[in-house]
């Protein structure tokens, strides 16, 4: 008997900075309902889903931004996402940035976050961003800021795999899927499916030249790692022309063979929906990938080793 799930990702056009978490919300439990017409059963939303992508403004004092976060997962804003899904027994993953109570130092942590939710409506995972992209001072002379590193901290947990929805399930987030460890750590723990919300702008500041190629990287990164470690990986967008900012859309989904099964068609909210059978993950991982009979980790100490290229 095969594994199969059916799997939506659910694509969001933009998020303006005047609109409230509520229209976000509403927009999501829209798409939630649609996706249960077609018989979806885990839906997918992007990263930052309930707000603007707030990183592209600096403010000096970063408590002025404390609005933009989450402090608890869910609130009373989010609840009705966690009822609906519960009512209409399917599963969700969603982005969001949160900043956490005070630790034992007095400190509160900022994260780019994302969370696994089951059917009924549990939280089953948490994962924290951990390749964090941009920078981390003002620079005023850039057309909008992509100031990350100065409103999120790494996530310290790594990645991790969670058994849910009868397979082994992974999550990433944005700049993650464009590292090959984000999806070989993972794949060492035998992930089956991996969960990816991004927020990417066209223009890329530090070297436009890229432009051109956004779309093409942004498919090649993740039917690559998704192919070398046998998973399917849903990719997930916030699309369309965001506070000025041109975002990329082009949500999919990818199988183990690498082939995109399914993709957006737009820049709006649109559900992008697969059948997913979790076993042919196993073509790849016991024949090419293999990796307890093919790898050989004695000689990939580098890697984690070092952090830059050291030049002989």
């Amino acid at each position: 008997m095969t594994r199969e799930i059916t799997v939506a990702a659910a694509q969001l056009g933009p998020i303006q900075r005047t609109d409230s978490r509520e229209s976000a919300v509403a927009r999501m439990i829209h798409l939630l309902r649609e996706a249960s017409r077609n018989g979806v059963e885990l839906v997918v939303f992007p990263e930052l889903a309930l707000t603007t992508f707030f990183p592209r403004w600096f403010v000096e004092n970063i408590s002025e931004a404390d609005h933009w976060y989450e402090t608890e997962m869910p609130s009373s804003v989010t609840q009705p996402i966690f009822d609906v899904a519960r009512e209409l027994k399917i599963g969700f993953c969603l982005g969001y940035a949160e900043i956490t109570a005070p630790d034992t130092n007095g400190v509160r942590h900022r994260f780019n976050t994302q969370i696994l939710v089951d059917r009924e409506g549990k939280i089953v995972g948490k994962y924290h961003k951990v390749h964090i992209p941009g920078h981390e001072h003002h620079e005023p002379d850039r057309p909008f800021q992509h100031a990350e590193r100065y409103y999120f901290e790494p996530g310290p947990e790594g990645f991790d795999v969670w058994k849910a929805f009868g397979g082994r399930f992974g999550m990433m987030i944005c700049n993650d899927r464009r590292w090959p460890e984000s999806y070989r750590l993972m794949g060492l723990k035998g992930v089956e499916m991996i969960l990816c919300g991004y927020n990417t702008p066209i223009h890329y500041v530090p070297d436009p030249s890229q432009d051109i190629l956004q779309g093409f990287h942004n498919s090649l990164v993740m039917q690559s790692g998704a192919y070398q470690n046998g998973t399917w990986v849903v990719g997930v967008a916030k699309a369309g022309l965001e506070e000025g900012v041109e975002l990329l859309g082009q949500s999919c989904i990818v199988a183990p063979s690498g082939q995109i099964v399914a993709q957006a068609l737009t820049a709006d909210d649109e559900l992008v929906i697969a059948r997913c059978d979790l076993d042919w993950c196993k073509r790849y991982k016991e024949t090419l990938f293999d990796f307890d009979k093919y790898r050989r980790p004695e000689v990939y100490g580098p890697i984690t080793s070092q952090r830059g290229a050291i030049l002989d």
